[in-house]
């Protein structure tokens, strides 16, 4: 559902209770619809998200961590210069509106401070973040509305702010007297269904919301007007019950999921109309909720959104390598029957003083035959006995000199199909722009992808992820084929404990041992972060080699992350999210 009214007053409620009082640390822009500020104070340092992009328009509190931009934002620069050091007042909400209104007491150039306001609009296209000064003139926003966007309002930097205008025709349900309800209904076409008239009669409600409604009063979401005989008395009661709700603040978290467990919606009460047919679970906390419904899906979409172009280049060269690899295969086959051609060879060159030219087939004993059968063979007239020899053994040449050949190509294009397959499991499970990035340069530097023209900007190089396991011992891991080639074989020390998914693509991880021997624990752990960030992520449990780094070698020529090892053994990874993001460190 969209983050209607009613559920944006439940996060405000929320947020209130725990970012009032707060101070703004650091101001970030990560993507061009999302603002990160860092907010310190009492507790633990807490990061507030707005985005008002499209599809996933929210307020809340993030445990996700994002990746800066090369350079902010003029935006970004904006706030930080504005609101750095500025301490949350309140955090307000227009009734019934999509509508957030940060409330700061922020210094200015000279220390002295001011009211300034930070207003986060989720209304639909023109939504938009709003920084005015304590005037209510607007310093700068996100997005700026003139005339030519909207005729309605505009927003831009020097004018006065104003909210939104209201949705004309609409009745306000946190208002709506019993009466004004009743006679909303009554003048309501009898065709229609309930849940139609309720999203179309008020304001701040989601379609799930008056589905809901519906279903408590009369057991069915989807029932007609002219279907209900008591002249809507259970459809308003239990209106106003989940309104009345509503204003006391009686709000709760819930989510419904997919049978995969897969997010499929959310809201501020319990959802009772699916029955059995989905799950709802209550969660901790709305920013809890909104972090897991939003935030993974939205970093995901965005990468695939960055990296359709590159995977499509992968997949192209995934499907040609399958297509030689099946022309080579079956031409292969062809070959296996070579020893014939000499054999005919010799039985012409043993029978060749019986022959003469202008002789299409010869019969003759076959020698290499247990029971002395004859053999026909196939003459060309045209050649000399000696000639038809000649062309035989050539055939047979071609044929031996063709299986060998065929057999190191074959060879070649399964290495570098194993090493297409891995880049398209780095893409898979590439977590942020950076590791895009450095895949995207390592495609350049293999041949897949064309050079682009070089800048003068150096480029930063990324460093591995980094883990730290319940014993306190360092664990790294690979984001990229080269990043696991420099990880393996130059950074880690030779008596580090070396970790792989058997047989599959994945990171190379390394436990940084100092000496010491790995505890059980530290190896269940290493082995469920080489389970995660491998192609048996979604597939259950995984078997994981270890081994000493010194047994781990590269073949001479070998592509980025390929290697050799030996003197390992095999045990069970897990891959679990939770518990890899717990073990992260910064």
């Amino acid at each position: 559902m969209p983050l209607d009214a009613l559920c944006l007053a439940a996060v405000r409620e929320e947020l209130s209770g725990q970012i009032t009082g707060l101070k703004i640390d650091k101001v970030q822009q990560p993507e061009r619809d999302v603002v990160i500020l860092s907010l310190r104070g009492f507790g633990e340092p807490k990061r507030l998200l707005l985005s008002v992009g499209s599809g996933d328009k929210r307020v809340h509190l993030t445990e996700h961590r994002f990746e800066n931009p090369a350079a902010p934002p003029m935006f970004c620069m904006l706030l930080r210069k504005h609101i750095t050091g500025a301490r949350i007042v309140s955090v307000k909400q227009p009734p019934a509106e999509r509508l957030i209104e940060l409330e700061l007491e922020a210094p200015d150039a000279i220390g002295v401070f001011s009211e300034k306001r930070l207003i986060i609009e989720l209304i639909g296209r023109l939504s938009n973040i709003i920084l005015t000064d304590d005037d209510g003139v607007i310093i700068d926003c996100l997005r700026r509305v003139g005339g030519e966007i909207s005729d309605k309002r505009a927003v831009l930097p020097g004018l006065i702010y104003r909210n939104p205008p209201v949705q004309e025709g609409k009745l306000d349900p946190l208002m709506v007297s019993l009466e004004s309800w009743q006679e909303s209904f009554d003048s309501q076409d009898a065709n229609g269904t309930a849940e139609k008239w309720l999203t179309s009669a008020f304001s701040a409600m989601s379609p799930l919301i008056c589905r809901e409604i519906t279903w408590r009063a009369y057991g069915n979401s989807l029932c007609r007007i002219d279907e209900i005989k008591d002249s809507g008395a259970s459809l308003s009661r239990e209106f106003f019950a989940l309104i009345d709700a509503a204003r006391s603040s009686r709000f709760e978290p819930w989510s419904i999921s997919n049978d995969d467990d897969s997010p499929r919606d959310f809201s501020f009460t319990r959802i009772m109309q699916f029955e059995t047919a989905l799950s709802v679970r209550r969660e901790d906390s709305f920013s809890a909720m909104l972090d897991g419904f939003y935030t993974r899906a939205a970093l995901l979409s965005r990468l695939r959104q960055r990296s359709s172009d590159m995977s499509k280049t992968v997949k192209n060269a995934h499907a040609r390598i399958l297509r030689k690899l099946a022309a080579q295969r079956s031409d292969i086959l062809k070959t296996s029957d070579r020893n014939l051609f000499r054999e005919c060879g010799d039985i012409i060159t043993a029978n060749i003083h019986l022959m003469e030219k202008g002789q299409k087939l010869l019969t003759a004993s076959d020698f290499f035959a247990d029971d002395g059968t004859e053999r026909e063979i196939t003459l060309d007239p045209r050649k000399t006995p000696q000639q038809n020899a000649a062309m035989y053994y050539k055939s047979y040449t071609k044929a031996k000199n063709a299986q060998k050949f065929l057999t190191e190509q074959i060879k070649q294009g399964e290495n570098e199909l194993e090493y297409i397959e891995s880049v398209i499991n780095e893409i898979a499970l590439a977590e942020g722009e950076s590791d895009l990035v450095d895949i995207r340069r390592e495609l350049t530097q293999t041949g897949y992808i064309k050079a682009q023209k070089q800048t003068k900007e150096k480029v930063k190089e990324s460093q591995p992820m980094r883990f730290e396991s319940s014993a306190g011992m360092l664990i790294l891991a690979g984001r990229n084929n080269v990043q696991n080639d420099k990880l393996t074989l130059k950074t880690a020390s030779k008596s580090d404990v070396w970790l792989h998914a058997h047989k599959i693509n994945g990171a190379h991880v390394i436990i940084s041992c100092n000496g010491s021997e790995p505890d059980e624990a530290t190896l269940r752990e290493a082995a469920a972060i080489a389970a995660y960030y491998s192609a048996g992520r979604s597939g259950g449990k995984v078997p994981i080699d270890l081994t000493l780094v010194r047994f781990v070698k590269k073949p001479a020529g070998a592509r980025p992350g390929m290697v050799i090892y030996t003197d390992q053994k095999t045990i069970v990874g897990t891959p679990d999210a939770e518990l890899v993001e717990r073990l992260r460190r910064a």
